[in-house]
């Protein structure tokens, strides 16, 4: 009877011992979705731009801040950096359909403003850091 008690005692109390708070670093899959996508919209320019990419957000901050560029210069490395990806999604067998899945629409006729243009920016930086991919005009 003694043994029995001691028994259930240890079981409850192991069980009862949770996995104890998250660590820094743990996150679910879902969490790390919410907290790295960022999404910017205008409906007067019927536009939406939304970048999923784990690690992103964070990444971001170590970049030089909003001001740091011109939205011209933006602009014009974006055209450039669009160009070349629309032109790598289109060439599968040359390039990982994983990373090109789908052209981007940017119209260099439209201002989509500052922010839309340093987020693109920045996202084509960290495409190419992440996925060791260069792209003419990038950081090398």
């Amino acid at each position: 009877m003694k043994n029995i008690f001691i028994l259930a005692f240890l079981s409850v109390a192991i069980f009862s011992c949770g996995p104890g708070s998250k660590t820094i670093g743990d996150t679910s899959s879902s969490e790390i979705a919410t907290n790295d996508t960022i999404k910017i919209a205008n409906e007067a320019l019927e536009y939406e731009v939304i970048i999923v990419e784990p690690g992103f957000d964070s990444w971001l901050i170590s970049q030089p801040p909003r001001g740091y560029y011109g939205q011209t210069k933006l602009e014009s490395k974006n055209r450039q950096f669009v160009a070349e990806y629309n032109t790598r999604v289109l060439n599968p067998t040359k390039y990982s359909r994983n990373l090109y899945t789908e052209q981007i629409n940017y119209d260099a006729a439209v201002d989509y403003g500052y922010e839309v243009n340093y987020l693109l920016y920045n996202y084509f930086m960290y495409f190419q850091e992440k996925y060791n991919e260069k792209f003419i005009g990038g950081r090398n």
